[in-house]
């Protein structure tokens, strides 16, 4: 550890940023700060992908949903990238740093020429998004003491963070493209980047020694650079085999019937390392991954088939006030989530503080209940078309209301499993993990979305309408499936658990 590091972590212990005073620590209020910036960018981007594929690159609906669900799985997969060399090299600040400038100089490039420049900037999106996402998340777990009830009240609010970005940048983002710029929108992302990154700066030294090299303090200087500058060339290595993979779909599903396997074979390689005990807590987190990849594998329709549907199906009129449904399909449920997650985390207080909370697997079981329902809510749309196939923007949003409580229930949740069933020196992997599942619905939300889509290019509203709400009616019910065997076998995963709650 340098010098400077030295006095940063005398002036901000572990130990007094762990025994903070009220509901959270000051630390958090950075993080959340540092995380809604990238969140911006993300959900930004991730609302624009289709129509911009549709309306600009020209896309049928279906290799639109396909191309969007192999960028958003590759986004995720390279999270489990980033974890692991964060774990091993990096530490969790500096793979914040290198992740935040190539998100941000991807943004810039695709500004620059979005048609032309469009799957190169997104593979430097998609390494720097690896880097930051689960190294941020992990970062959060590090306030807390094991066994703090306040630890999932926490995440809860990060969570709002994350959803604040993702609404201004949801709403800004789609807006300026669609009825303005795709230039400047997409220079946002890099702007939004750099103030990240501004922040982060700014107020790293509060975090003390959280985040810092993982590599061991006698290890020479000269070798600990050589080892974080392969890892920078590494990454910017990567950028042309990512940029063949998303754009052939052929090749992107040979890596994705490859790359699932290969990193659960070396969790189960890190796992001899660990006691019975210790593995017994990674194997109920990978249940709750396992069942994470469906779940996101039916809400991720919000960046794909209904992105099209909202495109397509939905009335410019909520509430008598004209309204894009693009914006609202983008920015809806950033906005429920910043309204109920910290009542919600609140709720969890309440409820342990009284010894009735439910427990993990309950919450994630409630989860894919409440995604349930939101999509019997999409499927009735159809009972509400007029002639011209076009349904009601207020049922929309009532539906994101409903599956946004499903989310709570999970998100936040899995996040804080995460870091809290994990021993210290696999948490990065594991966050990693469980991002990477995320890749993998990412993956079957396109999948499933190209199969809601109707082939005919010149299909009729009306025949899309029909299509896609016949989609949400059979995600349905997999959701309830889903939700009832987790319900049901909850009293197992709770014992593999241990004194994780």
């Amino acid at each position: 550890m340098s010098q400077n590091q030295s006095n940063v972590a005398a002036e901000y212990t572990l130990e007094s940023i762990q025994n903070f005073e009220g509901k959270y620590p000051r630390q958090l209020w950075s993080l959340f700060s540092i995380e809604m910036w990238e969140r911006f960018c993300f959900y930004g981007m991730r609302g624009m992908l289709t129509v911009f594929m549709v309306e600009k690159l020209m896309l049928a609906d279906g290799a639109a949903n396909l191309q969007y669900g192999a960028i958003q799985a590759f986004i995720y997969i390279f999270t489990f990238v980033g974890g692991f060399f964060a774990d091993k090299i990096l530490g969790f600040r500096k793979s914040l740093f290198w992740g935040g400038a190539m998100m941000a100089v991807g943004g810039f490039f695709i500004a620059t020429s979005p048609a032309e420049f469009f799957y190169i900037g997104t593979c430097f999106t998609i390494i720097g998004t690896g880097f930051f996402k689960p190294n941020i998340s992990t970062m959060v777990g590090g306030l807390y003491k094991e066994g703090d009830t306040r630890r999932e009240a926490g995440f809860s609010l990060f969570y709002s963070g994350i959803n604040l970005g993702a609404l201004l940048g949801g709403i800004l983002m789609i807006w300026v493209g669609k009825y303005y710029s795709w230039n400047l929108a997409f220079a946002l992302v890099g702007v939004a980047m750099c103030i990240s990154i501004v922040v982060l700066f700014f107020t790293q030294k509060t975090m003390g020694p959280i985040g810092l090299s993982p590599l061991h303090p006698s290890m020479p200087k000269n070798k600990k650079r050589l080892y974080e500058l392969l890892t920078y060339g590494g990454s910017l290595a990567m950028i042309p085999l990512l940029y063949l993979l998303i754009q052939n779909m052929r090749n992107t599903d040979i890596f994705m019937l490859i790359a699932g396997p290969v990193t659960l074979l070396y969790v189960f390689y890190e796992m001899r390392h660990h006691t019975w005990d210790e593995n017994k807590k990674l194997i109920a987190a990978l249940i709750f991954i396992l069942f994470s990849v469906l779940f996101w594998a039916f809400f991720e329709q919000s960046g794909g088939s209904l992105s099209l549907f909202a495109l397509n199906n939905v009335k410019h009129d909520l509430l008598g006030a004209n309204i894009d449904p693009n914006i609202v399909n983008n920015s809806s449920n950033s906005l429920f989530v910043i309204v109920f997650a910290p009542l919600i985390g609140l709720l969890w207080i309440w409820l342990s503080k009284r010894k009735v909370e439910p427990n993990s697997a309950i919450k994630f079981g409630l989860g894919f209940l409440f995604l349930a329902a939101g999509f019997y809510v999409f499927y009735s749309m159809v009972s509400f078309a007029n002639a011209q196939g076009l349904s009601s923007l207020e049922i929309f949003t009532f539906a994101y209301l409903i599956i946004t409580f499903g989310e709570l229930c999970l998100s936040p949740i899995g996040l804080s499993l995460m870091t809290k069933l994990a021993p210290s020196r696999m948490q990065g992997l594991m966050m990693g993990m469980w991002f990477l599942a995320s890749g993998y619905g990412q993956y079957v939300a396109g999948l499933l979305g190209k199969g809601m889509s109707v082939p005919d290019a010149d299909a009729t509203a009306v025949e899309k309408l029909i299509s896609f709400t016949n989609g949400y009616h059979q995600l349905a019910i997999y959701a309830v499936i889903a939700g009832v065997v987790l319900i049901l076998i909850s009293p197992l995963i709770k014992k593999l658990m241990g004194n994780v709650t």
